[in-house]
Order: C-alpha cells, then structure tokens, then sequence
C-alpha cells in the first residue's frame, strides 16, 4: 500500500516574489558592503603600519559599511524569519493564541521599523549640509542604513501582519 505524496507548497505570490528579490538584493549590499568593510580595514592596517600614514577617512567610512551591513541583514533576517524569536514557545500554544502572538510579533517588527525609518530619515536629512570629520561625506550619512534598513524591517513584516490576522478572521 503506497502513502499519498504529499500536497504541493502553492506557489508563491508576485507579492511574495518580489519580496523575496527584495530580500535577496538586501543580503547581496549587506555582503557587499561587509567586504567593503574588509578592504577599508586592510587598507587601513596597510597604511598605519607599512605607509606610516594613517588615512582619516576609514574610520567613518568602516562605521558606514558597518551600519549598512548590519541594517540590511537584520532587515532580510526579518523576511525570512531568522530573527530572534521563541518558536518552540508559539508552536506549543493553542491556535488563537498562537495567531494572536504571531500578530503581535509582526505588529512590534512593523513598529520598530517604522521608528527606525522615521527617525533615520529624520537624522539623515537633519545633518546632510554638515561635514563629516575625515571624509567628505555629510556627517549624518550613517543614518541612511538606518532608515532604508527600518523602511525593510517593516515592508517585510507588513505582509505577515495581514496574514495573521487573515488567518484569524478564518478560523472564527
């Protein structure tokens, strides 16, 4: 006697394609801008030490590549749901209870990446005629990260929001 195969995963929408090419483009600047991160260091390093001479501008530059690094992948960390979570905790949970904490979640990842896009606009647009201190770059240039990052977060919590509360307006 053989066992059904299982049903099909249904395909994607092009609202979840998209986003995941979103998501794709946003790990593929986070690696970028993490070997960008390697040569400005080893750049420095060879300079200090083999030049003697110390460029000025690495330090906020590395800081940039750094924040950008950072705000992309936590952002794709978001849509593919490698962020910190208790899994173990939600999956134990009777189904409502497991929606409404899965709404929640995606509810406070939406939050706290529209906070992080209003005030890291905020910031950017607020020092962009000021000179950064060894880099001719505005001084609030590492705000941008920032904000694209938190624009991210939120863009890609927002979908799982309205499914959770899809899933909770089905189960009634």
């Amino acid at each position: 006697m053989s066992h059904p195969a299982p049903d099909p995963a249904p395909a994607p929408s092009p609202l979840q394609r998209a986003l995941g090419r979103l998501s794709s483009a946003a790990v593929a600047v986070a690696g970028v801008a993490m070997l960008g991160l390697v040569a400005v260091q080893g750049w420095q390093v060879f300079a200090r030490y083999v030049l003697n001479d110390s460029p000025s501008w690495t330090e906020p530059v590395t800081l940039l590549l750094l924040s950008t690094a950072m705000s992309f992948g936590a952002a794709a960390g978001v849509h593919e749901q490698r962020h910190f979570r208790f899994h173990l905790l939600a999956e134990a949970m009777p189904v409502p209870l497991r929606r409404a904490s899965e709404a929640i979640a995606a509810l406070v990842i939406v939050a706290i990446g529209a906070t992080l896009a209003w005030w890291g606009a905020r910031l950017l647009l607020d020092g962009l005629d000021i000179r950064m201190a060894g880099a001719p770059l505005p001084q609030s240039i590492g705000f941008l990260p920032l904000a694209l990052g938190g624009l991210l977060m939120a863009g890609f919590a927002l979908p799982r929001l309205a499914a959770a509360f899809a899933a909770g307006e089905g189960g009634r």
